[in-house]
């Protein structure tokens, strides 16, 4: 008597990942879509020959969304959505190896693998001049305000110009990148009065001026390893008469009387002189005809 005998197959081994811990370090600029871990990496592997079905979570909160996986039975990791260096710099991904569709009602083996995103800040920002204030709730844009400055005519200062809100000065705001930056001045620089220095942003006076004109200068400030990463402030310097003299009161003491039940806005009168209007004074030698 020949008996044939057939073996079932059952499913009492659970999907196994060659690596169950994945690191990769992603650059902020990469480009949509691009494969972030290969297949070969995250496949995994059933004993019992089982058609593996994966599924891929974030377990950071607002790293939603960003990386994927290229099907249910393909675990390759692409990203899905731009990256943004100040949104999130890591984030975890959980990757499960199921043995039977995540649908099904049988019994199921599973098998976890985690993947650790570090996101490196890339070069996108052009210099920001400081201070500046951020544009809303938006961090990636840092409006500057125009610096001011006054020079006296006629006479050239020897040291560096002092300037409102501050000095002239930009960083890179990649800050883990911070590339060096270059001053240049590219406007308004008429008969090249001002310099610039090109480390420091230090301006200074190269002769002196004659006539009461105000100069509206174009300040560059460009990232060393990249000249299309610049940005440009303006710096308004105005020219003035010397002033060696402050202000001074006629009087050191003045006095005024007013009588009650007077309307709002009436005047205050000199003191012992009823019909005279209260009047205080100051003098300025350096503009004696003012």
């Amino acid at each position: 008597l020949e008996i044939l005998v057939t073996i079932l197959n059952e499913n009492d081994n659970p999907p196994k990942f060659e690596q169950q811990n994945v690191t990769r370090v992603v650059r902020e600029d990469t480009e949509v879509n691009a494969t972030i871990v290969a297949r070969e990496v995250l496949s995994a592997s059933d004993a019992d020959l089982d058609i593996i079905y994966y599924e891929l979570t974030a377990t950071v909160q607002g790293t939603d969304g960003y990386f994927a996986i290229k099907g249910v039975n393909s675990p390759e990791i692409y990203l899905q959505k731009a990256l943004d260096y100040d949104k999130f710099k890591l984030t975890t991904l959980l990757l499960y190896a199921r043995d039977r569709p995540v649908t099904s009602h049988d019994p199921t083996n599973t098998a976890t693998a985690t993947i650790n995103i570090i996101i490196e800040q890339a070069d996108t920002r052009a210099p920001w001049f400081l201070p500046c204030a951020f544009l809303h709730s938006d961090t990636s844009v840092c409006i500057s305000s125009p610096y001011s400055g006054t020079i006296n005519i006629s006479e050239r200062a020897t040291e560096p110009l002092i300037l409102s809100p501050g000095p002239i000065y930009a960083i890179d705001p990649d800050y883990t990148i911070n590339e060096k930056i270059v001053y240049s001045i590219v406007g308004g620089n008429t008969d090249q009065v001002f310099s610039v220095d090109a480390d420091t942003g230090n301006l200074t006076m190269n002769k002196v001026v004659t006539s009461p004109d105000s100069f509206l200068l174009q300040v560059m400030a460009t990232q060393v390893n990249n000249v299309r990463k610049y940005s440009i402030a303006t710096v308004e310097i105005k020219v003035i008469n010397k002033s060696d003299y402050p202000p001074r009161f006629e009087k050191r003491i003045y006095n005024g009387t007013v009588f009650t039940g007077l309307a709002l806005r009436s005047f205050v009168f000199q003191g012992g002189e009823a019909s005279t209007p209260l009047m205080i004074t100051a003098l300025d030698d350096d503009f004696p005809d003012v």
